[in-house]
């Protein structure tokens, strides 16, 4: 066997190259045989279908349906800004009509009687009545709040009668203090887990738009904080003559609602889409069915990449009508007109697929159908004669293709067999596999057999390594195993932690993200009156910061001992650690100390997380607290103090980064939000289940995602001096 750059002259590849030679020479003369034969007759039959096809399309025109889709979309589009314009002035007339009246009864509160009123009852669904709600940190007992809602819930009669005239979902009457008289049936959705939500209308949007541009606004479309209904808000704020606000006015307009009565003077297979006066869709989240590209769901429609529906929202935002134009949306030919709706200003969209534009289309494809089956015949009486002739030249083929094959196969696989013969009886007495004379061949086979000796030989030789390496790798994981028993040993375990101490309950845990971690917890009794409590987050993972975390804590403790104060404490310890710090590693440390006497809580914050903080009978929330610098990363540092004084019932939970930055598979975290969710989800009767509820909450949100980063956290209720 020889070889002249890449190509090899009696080898393998040229006795294969011979064969191919041979089968394209013989195949080249059957394709040239079948092709003419082929092409004569798909040309007849190509010209044939295509003379009738012209002829059945010259009978339908476009142009005939462009009109008929243009004059009923139009008329369609016209019908449906009607609906809504109408919808919307009745609420606009209704609330300008109540603002008068709210007007005079709280300017002449001597001319008006007063009426008692209640918080909402769930036994009252189903009636029309009043409820009011209060803000937090509202008191009920205020005698401007008393006084002004006496009025308001003196309007029932009114305001009953104002939503069942219209069919409106609800209204209601908000005032400055923080209280909110509302008209609806329901009662019962104001209450979640059997306890009453509180409700600041100062917070809504539909408040803070009345009250900012002092007059009678629409809202986008937003989720009704009652009912969860996707609606439009209608809000009016009332001013006396001096110009003070005396209250503000709403109603919800539900976009099932309108949609319903829209529906009756739509076609079928129509899309709409409303726009507000800043171009954003006014939707339910919950109807995809528009074709607008996702990108554009939750902008300014008159920025969209897609220059067709662009335009047609910026003229239409204008005031002018938009005649039916075709353009493409999402891929589709679509017939889209648009109209203002005058009362908001607002502009309607509507759409129509050119595919569904009527029956033209079947009928055309009826008449394809009929031309395609006429040919089809035509092609199966040739195509009988095409096989004919093909079988005879294929199997003619075949023939002479085995026969160059059986002759080449003989001298190629003999000595292949060989080869997986003596392969075979390898086992783990014979594990070499070893040249012999009858793969000399001089061609391939020799090159593939020595390649198969060579590779058994370094098979043999990586075998023995591996041996090696798993043995390393035995005693390296011993001792991580080691490791994490010591770490684990460190930080307290055995609980309940203090069982002669009933001013406190505290519980903790820690799950590195590898066999040792970085994060550690500590709390212990300075003296019989000061808790200390720890909790930190070594910068790395393994081996290092295991080692540093084991020393950082042992150096907070020791030090804990001899100072009260959090801020020397972390002052001391930084100092310690930075004077012989070579590897530059540093820790986020918050630092308590507790007085079991007096509920006083003084702490430190070195970088660590914000702590969150339950009152008695509250909810957790972020306590921001003043961050210092990390303990570890220079000599010098001042760190700030504070205090917080604890009341029996209060908790405190902290943790490490791990908790916040959870992450899920589509790269989620899980964030501070849904971490105070997990706290406030039920109120745990121990700071066991607390951790233990919001472990479970953070690993359904990660499901199968690995965990990239240690999880710590710390769990302590104050319950009140002996």
């Amino acid at each position: 066997m020889k070889r002249y750059k890449n190509f090899v002259i009696g080898g393998i590849q040229s006795k294969i190259f011979n064969v191919i030679l041979v089968s394209l020479i013989l195949l080249t003369v059957a394709f040239i045989i079948i092709s003419a034969y082929h092409s004569n007759m798909l040309s007849d039959l190509v010209t044939e279908s295509t003379q009738k096809q012209q002829e059945v399309v010259s009978d339908t025109t476009q142009t005939v349906m462009d009109e008929v889709i243009t004059q009923t979309l139009e008329r369609s589009n016209g019908m449906e800004v009607k609906i809504a314009d109408e919808m919307f002035a009745s609420a606009r007339d209704r609330l300008i009509f109540l603002e008068g009246y709210v007007k005079e009864v709280l300017t002449h509160p001597d001319s008006y009687q007063k009426k008692s009123y209640s918080l909402p009852d769930p036994k009252d669904d189903g009636k029309w009545i009043g409820k009011i709600m209060y803000a937090d940190g509202v008191d009920p007992s205020n005698p401007e709040i008393v006084s002004k809602m006496g009025l308001i819930a003196g309007m029932e009669t009114l305001l009953i009668d104002s939503c069942t005239s219209y069919d409106a979902a609800n209204l209601y009457v908000a005032i400055p203090e923080g209280a909110h008289y509302t008209i609806s049936n329901t009662s019962s959705t104001w209450y979640v887990d059997g306890k009453l939500k509180s409700y600041d209308p100062r917070s809504r949007g539909w408040y803070k738009r009345a009250t900012t541009e002092n007059k009678l606004i629409f809202s986008d479309g937003e989720y009704d904080a009652n009912t969860g209904v996707y609606c439009i808000e209608c809000a009016i704020p009332v001013y006396d003559d001096n110009k003070n606000l005396l209250a503000v006015i709403g109603a919800d307009l539900y976009m099932d609602e309108l949609q319903e009565a829209m529906k009756e003077y739509s076609i079928e297979g129509e899309y709409y889409l409303i726009l507000s006066k800043n171009g954003h869709s006014i939707r339910d989240p919950e109807d995809e069915t528009f074709p607008l590209p996702e990108v554009d769901k939750g902008r300014d429609i008159r920025a969209s990449k897609n220059a067709f529906i662009a335009k047609i929202a910026e003229d239409a935002l204008r005031g002018e009508t938009v005649a039916v134009q075709l353009g493409e949306l999402e891929g589709k030919m679509y017939y889209v007109t648009a109209r203002p709706i005058e009362t908001t200003g607002w502009v309607l969209i509507s759409a129509y697929s050119q595919e569904a534009s009527g029956e033209p289309a079947v009928i055309l494809q009826e008449s394809l159908d009929s031309i395609q089956k006429d040919s089809a015949a035509t092609y199966q009486d040739k195509i009988s004669n095409y096989k004919r002739i093909s079988l005879g030249i294929v199997v003619a083929l075949l023939l002479a293709i085995l026969a160059t094959a059986i002759g080449l196969g003989k001298r190629i696989v003999k000595p292949l067999n060989a080869i997986t013969t003596n392969i075979a009886k390898l086992d783990a007495g014979n594990r070499e596999f070893k040249m012999e004379d009858i793969y000399r061949t001089g061609d391939e086979v020799e090159e593939l057999a020595q390649a198969f000796a060579d590779l058994s030989h370094k098979n043999i030789q990586y075998t023995e390594q591996l041996v090696k390496v798993t043995s390393e790798k035995e005693r390296m994981n011993t001792e991580l195993n080691v490791a994490s028993q010591i770490q684990e040993g460190m930080i307290p375990h055995i609980y309940p932690a203090f069982p002669d101490r009933p001013e406190f309950e505290i519980f903790a845990t820690m799950d590195p993200a590898k066999e040792v971690g970085g994060d550690f917890y500590d709390f212990f009794l300075i003296d019989d009156d000061h808790l200390a409590i720890v909790i930190a987050d070594v910068s790395g993972k393994g081996i290092p910061a295991a080692l540093f975390m084991m020393a950082s804590k042992i150096l907070i403790n020791n030090v804990s001992l001899s100072k009260s104060s959090p801020a020397e404490i972390l002052a001391t310890v930084n100092n310690q650690i930075s004077m012989n710090n070579p590897a530059e590693m540093f820790v986020t440390v918050w630092l308590g100390i507790l007085e079991l006497s007096t509920g006083k809580l003084r702490a430190a914050n070195a970088g660590h997380e914000y702590p969150a903080i339950k009152r008695a009978n509250g909810s957790y929330e972020l306590f921001k607290d003043i961050h210092g610098f990390v303990v570890g990363g220079m000599e010098g540092i001042r760190y700030k103090e504070y205090e917080i004084d604890l009341m029996p019932g209060d908790c405190i939970f902290e943790y490490t980064d791990g908790v916040t930055e959870a992450t899920n598979g589509q790269d989620e975290l899980f964030g501070a939000d849904r971490m105070l969710e997990a706290l406030n989800r039920k109120d745990y009767d121990s700071p066991e289940n607390l951790l233990a509820g919001v472990r479970k909450e953070i690993d359904e949100f990660v499901a199968d995602a690995p965990q990239f980063d240690d999880i710590t956290m710390l769990s302590l209720k104050y319950n009140g001096a002996k």
